[in-house]
């Protein structure tokens, strides 16, 4: 087992990290920007290393300094979280290089899985039933021309290095592809450095539904059953919940199969997802794969009683899984609590946080990094805590969530807890009937 892990992140997930290391005796080194120099991940790990001014591209994502830090706190592994460096496949090397321990997927995985046209390419070759589209990247318009006609409209054009719905766009007739490929072939370029796209068929009021999987060394595979993830904005999640209230036995079984059938055709090490997009008909579709931890884990890990975080660090030194598949016994409902004001767009809110109440009670998870007296940093994704109610039925889960996020007071900064509690009293919302186009009908008003 590891003796010190380096976390290469910031905010909840730190903090998240840093509690498991606790708890299992390992000793922890945050590294923090300048910005965050009075977070709390940075007072209650063992050791703190400032990595660089607030810009994610000279601390976050500078590796050479996370590296340095590595090394001058003699760290024997590096967790990175999710989002900066997670799915970085160079800096999954470097640290192979130096001999310090990513607790993540390997470089190769990385870059197989990352690039969303090689993922499904590998997919199928694994029988995982996938989105019909191109083959692979699209070498001109006039290609993605031919393949939209081929599969029919509407079409979804997506960047084979996306993520966060950059270089997206959904097309539904002819006239509009030209103009759709031009504008994400250039926000992908500005987003990830890579402006290759692929296209597949749209799949009409779709749910976006994932399945937690864990593999070990040796090859074996197990998953922790589903997540629902079907309220987005602009792609990116808002809520999230375990089980989907759209799921039956049968379909989890399938897709969980489907899951671990993935996970072990790649020889996957480590805590990932497999996405899935399903259908009205509960057809099942790949769509990608996160090789990192989610966000939105905590709801698996309330429903199965499992620390997701502990089994990461178990399986990267080199212990084995169970090779048991989980299903929920309970039901779990995650709210993304931002610093936004989702009666102006959803427009970022930082600033100093000049009262806080944290809700509490039986079945109330909250994941954060804030306090009163806190300055939210304009240079980060806008997250600022995450809500997790958990009980015997989907009703009660609701239910315990209201009354969590009356009591969840926040002042000085504009929130999204408004916006959770009028998706708790929203009809579609409460009978389970929501896809990931819910929020284009959904209406905010004061």
């Amino acid at each position: 087992m590891f003796n010190k892990i380096l976390i290469a992140n910031r905010g909840e997930i730190a903090m998240r990290i840093i509690r498991t290391c606790k708890e299992m005796g390992i000793k922890t080194v945050a590294v923090y920007s300048k910005a965050d120099a009075d977070s709390l991940h940075v007072r209650f790990a063992d050791e703190a290393v400032c990595i660089g001014p607030a810009a994610s591209n000279e601390s976050y994502l500078k590796i050479s300094n996370i590296i340095a830090a590595a090394e001058i706190t003699n760290a024997d592994a590096i967790h990175p979280g999710y989002g900066f460096l997670s799915e970085n496949a160079k800096f999954s090397e470097i640290c192979e290089e130096h001999k310090i321990k990513f607790i993540g997927a390997s470089p190769s995985m990385i870059s197989k899985m990352g690039d969303k046209a090689s993922a499904k390419k590998t997919m199928q070759e694994a029988g995982i039933p996938t989105i019909p589209g191109s083959k692979g990247i699209i070498g001109s318009f006039k290609e993605a021309e031919q393949i939209a006609s081929e599969i029919g409209y509407p079409v979804m054009l997506k960047a084979t290095a996306g993520g966060g719905g950059k270089g997206m766009r959904a097309i539904w007739k002819s006239q509009d592809l030209e103009k759709a490929w031009n504008s994400s072939r250039q926000e992908a370029a500005a987003s990830f450095g890579n402006d290759g796209m692929y296209i597949e068929k749209l799949i009409e009021e779709p749910r976006h539904i994932e399945i937690q999987v864990v593999g070990d060394s040796s090859g074996k595979a197990c998953h922790l059953s589903e997540r629902d993830c079907s309220i987005q904005r602009r792609h990116q999640k808002l809520t999230e919940e375990t089980p989907s209230p759209f799921m039956t036995s049968t379909l989890r079984n399938k897709m969980g199969e489907a899951a671990v059938k993935a996970t072990e055709f790649i020889k996957y090490e480590g805590a990932g997802t497999i996405e899935f997009l399903v259908d009205k008909n509960k057809d099942f579709y790949f769509m990608e794969m996160n090789t990192r931890i989610q966000v939105e884990h905590p709801v698996t890990e309330q429903v199965i009683d499992f620390d997701l975080i502990c089994e990461q660090i178990k399986v990267a030194a080199g212990e084995k899984i169970s090779g048991k598949n989980y299903f929920p016994k309970l039901h779990s409902i995650e709210c993304r609590i931002n610093a936004e004001d989702p009666f102006n767009d959803f427009r970022p809110s930082p600033g100093m946080i000049s009262t806080m109440h944290f809700p509490g009670g039986h079945g109330v998870r909250l994941d954060t990094h804030v306090y009163s007296g806190y300055v939210i940093p304009p240079h980060y994704d806008s997250m600022i805590a995450k809500l997790i109610t958990t009980a015997q039925t989907r009703e009660g889960a609701i239910h315990k969530m209201k009354r969590a996020l009356e009591e969840f007071i926040i002042e000085g900064v504009k929130t999204t807890i408004p916006f959770h509690l009028k998706l708790m009293n929203n009809p579609a919302y409460l009978n389970g009937k929501y896809t990931t186009k819910f929020m284009e009908e959904f209406e905010m008003q004061n």
